[in-house]
């Protein structure tokens, strides 16, 4: 059924085919009629960061900025589901058009900028997703005119109202798309906003009784030095886990395309390599008890192999759910399940 839709979304401009395309997953979920759309992943109960998901295959934020789509993106079979990333108030984001497809690359520009309508309605729109069949994710930025010296309390605000609602909360400081908001993963602002989020996260577990772990999203342009600080200063506050990758800015391996010359961030296929080599020095940084989940370029199972080959204990698919359909999640899941399970049959593949 997606083989037969994708040609209809790709023949309109990008974000309008991302507005139907959720609207028509709705849809087809009222109708009961998602198996149609591709095969439903198979149980493969993995245990990350205090929390039991149904599989490791999840979809990364960005696809669902207000949290209206929740119990539509779960019955496609994703393990856990992030949404985000929302700001303290609605904001438009930047001017369209905003966001490009590269067919030939499997690959996509977006300049979104955080456009969204704000954590009050993200927060009203998850207490009426009922169908949650996984952990659900909240991804957390800051307002465009919040300037960088004021930005935890834009995070602090976040963090506070989406606290009672989140299986996990994601601290989004990697966007291309924000100005000067990568600014926030050097060494000394960093370990000043996050520290002060871990504060505000110990205080809100005795507050509301249980502890929501917070995770941090970065960018895949850091330089090794600024990669191997990050992974200090997060190993030194003790957060609960690391996603690694955002988009980048990068366009060594697209300059063929026309669409190259947009500005923002690129994700999809080319973004494969440069991701998961920041994921595995990462790993090589970071103590085993912080869990890495893996994103960027994964278009098939065996990209999803790689990222668990690098360290992460999860994945997170966006841009190959639009080029490949939900058959990607299962497809990952047997993958990931075939490489956990070889060791005790002797074949352990080489990755």
């Amino acid at each position: 059924m997606y083989g037969l839709a994708r040609p209809l979304l790709f023949a309109l401009e990008a974000e309008r085919a991302h507005a139907l395309g959720l609207r028509s997953l709705d849809a087809v979920r009222r109708l009961g009629l998602v198996p149609l759309l591709g095969g439903r992943a198979q149980p493969f109960p993995t245990r990350v960061l205090g929390l039991t998901f149904p599989n490791p295959v999840g979809l990364a934020a960005g696809l669902d900025k207000n949290g209206a789509h929740v119990d539509a993106l779960f019955a496609l079979g994703f393990g856990f589901v992030e949404i985000g990333t929302v700001t303290p108030r609605a904001q438009p984001g930047n001017p369209q058009p905003r966001m490009f497809r590269l067919p030939r690359h499997r690959a996509l520009i977006n300049r979104l900028g955080f456009n969204n309508e704000g954590v009050d309605a993200l927060v009203a729109n998850v207490g009426r997703a009922h169908r949650r069949t996984g952990p659900l994710g909240i991804n957390i930025g800051k307002n465009k005119d919040t300037p960088n010296e004021s930005a935890d309390r834009d995070y602090l605000h976040c963090l506070e109202r989406v606290y009672p609602l989140a299986d996990y909360v994601t601290v989004n400081i990697s966007s291309p798309n924000t100005a000067g908001l990568r600014e926030l993963q050097e060494e000394q602002a960093l370990r000043r906003l996050v520290g002060t989020l871990r504060e505000a996260q110990e205080r809100l577990g005795a507050k509301h009784g249980k502890r929501v772990p917070m995770l941090v999203k970065i960018a895949p342009d850091l330089s090794d030095d600024d990669v191997h600080a990050a992974a200090r200063v997060l190993s030194d506050l003790q957060v609960d886990g690391v996603i690694a990758t955002n988009t980048t800015v990068s366009r060594i391996s697209v300059q063929d395309d026309p669409s190259s010359r947009e500005t923002g961030g690129l994700s999809g296929e080319p973004l494969m390599n440069k991701s998961t080599a920041v994921l595995r020095m990462l790993r090589t940084r970071m103590p085993e008890a912080i869990p890495l989940v893996g994103v960027g370029g994964i278009l098939s199972g065996a990209d999803a192999v790689k990222k668990m080959a690098a360290g992460a204990s999860l994945v997170q698919v966006y841009t190959g759910l639009i080029y490949r359909g939900p058959s990607l999640i299962g497809e990952c899941v047997e993958a990931i399940r075939r490489r956990k399970e070889a060791p005790s049959r002797g074949n352990l593949p080489s990755l």
